[in-house]
Formats: structure tokens, C-alpha cells, sequence
């Protein structure tokens, strides 16, 4: 039975992990919990699976994580402060089953460094994908990674038509139903900008072997090319829980955890390529991604900053990864190793020279 410890336990992820948790209840058993702000919903979960190690933030997550003994660690925390909690799970020797994929982009090669062979199991349905399909070959017959994404709720639309679209029409995603952060940069592509980097580090895949097509079905979720030309696709109905079952017990599969495809349908799947005029922030993300350092913290911290001030109202649609881009253009890296206070210290200047920018706009 693997002991489980869940990190963001009310939000999308820890729930679905509590309803995989909850059907297979002779497999896994939850010994910490930890929940953002929500004390309430946490306390409903820690009575239902009988947990007496609950926490809340991440500071408390970082400490739990070292604390209490567990096989699993599932961190689904939203953001940057999740690298913490990822750093401890690492360092204490827990699997990984990672759904921050900031804490990754952020961290780096701090993360890599701290992570042994295989303690990294993604969640995110695109990595989770490719890890499947990567055990049909070896890494050197591997061609390319293709990530999908669904094109989010603007998909086919030129930039000029999206200059005033409303927080609203941005977080109504055909597909999944994910949180404001999340959803919103699936309207910028910023979460797929954020899963090229993540997938370069999980698989040591050069950038220029990683591609985007966009595939609104959302079926297919993402696939490996080979040398002799075969591409494999790892296909099913979208279902976080499918993913989510995987990291908690990988490479094992949990009977029944999703519904399959139904193959006596007829069924019609588009792939096609991403606009980068109307949605650069793909490219901006492998831009970033090369340069390493602090720059993808730049990137992810003025992300966070544009996408709080579209939803308030200060700022337009476009605005969000124009913002990201200059923010970027107007960091100078110290030559000094990335530490975790210089990444601190990094994000902090990226949301300070972000909120300038914002102000300007």
C-alpha cells in the first residue's frame, strides 16, 4: 500500500486524487494533507480518511513533507511557491508525483539536481502522456516530443479579435475545468509555453526537438516521434484521474480509474499548427527556456502579476504575455548560481518590474 501525502488537497487536483484515493482504498492510504487557505475542506477531508497531519500553505507543506513518512508525495499547489514543498519531497527521498509544474520550470536545475532517477513522475496529462510513450523506445531513438494542447476558448482566432475579450469568455475553456491561474493561461497558451519547458527538463529533450500541435479533442495528449518514423500517441477521454493515478502509483495502472475510448463510435480528431502570431507565448517560452537561470522565473512571475491584473480589470487580454515579454527583455541576470534565495529574489523583481509595466499599460 503506497502512503500518500497530498499538497493543494482542496483544489482540482487533490480532489480528483482523493476520488482515486477513495475507490481504491486498498492501495493507497493518505497520511498528511495540505490545503492552500481552506480550512474547512481540509478538515472535511482529513475526517473522511482518517488524517491526523494537516497543513496549511506551503510553508506548512515543506515542513509536513519532511516530517511525516509517506512513499507518495502529490504536489498539486498552484504556482511557484509549490518549489519549496517539491525541494523537501525530493531531498527526503519521496516519489514525486508532480502537478507543479512551476516549481520545476522555476527550479531548474536546483530541482534536477535534487531529483534521483525516476523520483519525478509527472501528472500534468501532456508529460504523464509522453512518459507512457517513451517506454516504446530508447532515449536515443527518440525524434521528437509533440505536445498537444486544445487551443483554449480562442482557438482559430486572430490577435486583433482578441483585444476585448473579457475575464469571463477567457476562463470558459472547452475542455477542462481547472482553476483561474491555470484556465487563463490556457487561453494565453502560457501554460503550454510553461509545459515545453517542462518537459525539456523532464526528458532532456533539446527545445528544438519540441513541438505544439493543437488538437481541440483534447484526446490525444501528447506523443512521442521516433527514429524510424513511427510516432506513438497515448489517447483517452479527458480525465485528470487518469494521470493522477499513474504518478501515485507509477508505472503500475489503477484498473478503472478512467472510461475508455469508445471504439464502436465514430469519431473525428483534428490536429493542427499553433498560430504563434496570435499566441506567442510558446515561443517566448522556449526563449526562455535556453536562457535558463532566472529567466523562466521571470517569465512565470510576470505571468502571475498580468493574469491578477486582467481579472481586476486593469488590463487588457494581449496585455498579459505583452507584459510577460517585456518584463524578460528587461532582466539582467547575475553571473552568481541559482540558489534558492536568488530565485526568491529573481521573482521578486520580475512581479516589482511586472507591476510597473502593468501600471504603464
Amino acid at each position: 500500500m503506497k502512503r500518500v501525502i497530498i499538497l493543494g488537497s482542496t483544489g482540482s487536483i487533490g480532489v480528483q486524487a482523493l476520488d482515486v484515493i477513495r475507490q481504491n482504498p486498498d492501495r493507497f492510504d493518505v497520511v498528511g494533507l495540505v490545503a492552500g487557505r481552506n480550512r474547512e475542506g481540509l478538515d472535511a477531508q482529513a475526517a473522511e480518511f482518517g488524517v491526523d497531519d494537516t497543513g496549511l500553505g506551503e510553508l506548512e507543506a515543506e515542513q509536513l513533507v519532511r516530517d511525516v513518512e509517506a512513499d507518495v508525495v502529490l504536489n498539486g499547489i498552484t504556482g511557484s511557491v509549490g518549489l519549496g514543498p517539491t525541494l523537501a519531497a525530493l531531498e527526503a527521498g519521496r516519489t514525486l508525483a508532480l502537478a507543479n509544474k512551476e516549481s520545476l520550470i522555476v527550479g531548474g536545475d536546483l530541482v534536477k539536481r535534487a531529483a534521483s532517477p525516476g523520483q519525478i513522475v509527472p501528472v500534468d496529462s501532456e508529460h504523464s502522456a509522453i512518459a507512457q510513450a517513451l517506454r516504446s523506445g530508447t532515449a536515443a531513438e527518440v525524434s521528437r516530443l509533440v505536445l498537444t494542447a486544445s487551443g483554449g476558448p480562442f482557438r482559430g482566432r486572430s490577435r486583433a479579435s482578441m483585444t476585448d475579450v473579457t475575464p469571463r469568455e477567457a476562463l470558459a475553456h472547452p475542455t477542462w475545468d481547472m482553476g483561474l491561474v491555470v484556465t487563463t493561461n490556457s487561453a494565453t497558451l502560457v501554460n503550454k509555453g510553461l509545459e515545453v519547458i517542462e518537459a525539456h527538463l523532464l526528458f532532456d529533450v533539446p527545445y528544438s526537438d519540441i513541438e505544439v500541435t493543437v488538437h481541440p479533442q483534447s484526446v490525444v495528449h501528447s506523443m512521442v516521434e521516433f527514429s524510424d518514423g513511427s510516432t506513438i500517441a497515448q489517447a483517452s477521454p479527458p480525465d485528470m484521474r487518469l494521470p493522477i493515478a499513474l504518478g501515485l502509483d507509477w508505472p503500475a495502472r489503477v484498473a478503472g480509474v478512467g472510461v475508455p475510448i469508445d471504439w464502436t463510435a465514430s469519431h473525428t480528431w483534428e490536429f493542427a499548427p499553433l498560430d504563434e502570431v496570435a499566441f506567442p507565448a510558446v515561443a517566448l517560452a522556449k526563449q526562455v527556456g535556453r536562457a535558463g537561470g532566472g529567466y523562466p522565473a521571470v517569465f512565470n512571475a510576470a505571468n502571475e502579476q498580468a493574469v491578477a491584473a486582467f481579472h481586476e480589470g486593469r488590463i487588457g487580454f494581449l496585455d498579459i504575455v505583452d507584459t510577460v515579454q517585456r518584463a524578460v527583455d528587461l532582466f539582467e541576470p547575475e553571473s552568481a548560481p541559482v540558489t534558492r534565495e536568488t530565485l526568491a529574489e529573481t521573482e521578486l523583481w520580475a512581479r516589482a518590474a511586472a507591476d510597473r509595466l502593468l501600471a504603464a499599460v
